[in-house]
């Protein structure tokens, strides 16, 4: 297991095949995903897991798993996606129902933040969240991203709040 990131009660590692069935529980859940497209189908989250390992062994930067220190499984996951570049990466965090209104999500990202800072190529990480998810608008703002303009995206069909964070000048 490779540790990307260690906070006091949070572990951000490379995903593996064996937190597959942990993934159906954030990625899988249609409750869970409804403000963020959609749950991906089980069946579909193998090759998710194999695409975050890849990008994290060529980039040096993916999206993680997000493990509870205290019980040693995993609740989510957080980190970015990245398109064409790693000078402008996406900001990314789902976490289980259960580990919802506990902090996690804002932890977590605050890591994030920490991951990119140590890559002298990353410039700016950006968000974006449902109009109506309230509580992930509230966590980008606590780390200190700032709200940029209602932004359309392809993606899930509709004008969202887009936030960015600059990394370094």
């Amino acid at each position: 297991m490779e540790v990307a990131y260690e906070t006091s009660r949070l572990l951000l590692t490379v995903f593996q095949q064996k937190d597959l069935d942990a993934t159906k529980h954030f990625w899988g859940d249609a409750y869970v995903m409804e403000y963020s497209g959609g749950a991906t189908p089980h069946e579909k989250l193998s090759q998710v897991l194999e695409g975050y390992e890849k990008c994290h062994q060529e980039k040096g930067l993916s999206v993680y798993a997000v493990t509870e220190k205290s019980t040693g499984k995993v609740i989510g996951a957080a980190g970015f996606n990245i398109s064409d570049s790693v000078e402008k990466i996406e900001l990314i965090y789902h976490f289980s129902k259960p580990s919802w209104g506990k902090g996690f999500a804002t932890e977590a990202a605050k890591a994030c933040i920490e991951i990119a800072k140590r890559l002298q190529h990353v410039e700016l990480i950006y968000a974006s969240a449902d109009p109506h998810n309230l509580d992930s608008t509230k966590i980008l703002e606590k780390i200190g991203f700032k709200f940029i303009e209602m932004r359309w995206f392809e993606d899930t069909n509709q004008n969202e709040p887009y936030y960015e964070y600059l990394v370094r000048k």
